[in-house]
């Protein structure tokens, strides 16, 4: 997927070395030219939305909802407030012992629901050897 820019789409040239400043701004630095010779490539368009005003696709995108495109319009715009912060890892927003417990939940939901239908099957067999004696 294209990364998107202020402008539109942003290229960057093969085998360039890039920085990306607070403000969104891509430099290049392409091989073998000084280190002086940084270009501006694109700068990213960084927006703000609220997490119910975004839904994600089925092909990972996230796109406006209804609601946000008939209050904010079809396309976002810059929000000059936000800043990007270069060699950062974002936390994760999983809760590792409250995710295992709902998995551990989900297995043994999973695990009686399989004998439920174990059950019901024997059942349906007796009653057809039953039907089947008389």
């Amino acid at each position: 997927r294209p990364v998107i820019g202020e402008g539109g789409p942003i290229t960057v040239p093969e085998g360039s070395e890039i920085t990306i400043a607070a403000d969104g701004t891509i430099s290049a630095l392409n091989p073998g030219d000084p280190p002086n010779t940084v270009a501006p490539v694109g700068r990213l368009k960084l927006v703000k939305a609220e997490g119910f005003e975004v839904q994600r696709g089925d092909d990972g995108m996230f796109r406006l909802t209804q609601a946000a495109q008939a209050t904010r319009g079809a396309t976002l715009q810059a929000d000059p407030t936000i800043r990007v912060m270069s060699g950062v890892l974002e936390g994760s927003n999983v809760k590792p012992v409250t995710a295992m417990t709902d998995m551990i939940a989900s297995a043994r939901r999973f695990e009686m629901q399989m004998k439920v239908i174990s059950s019901v099957d024997e059942n349906a067999g007796r009653a057809n050897q039953l039907l089947s004696m008389s």
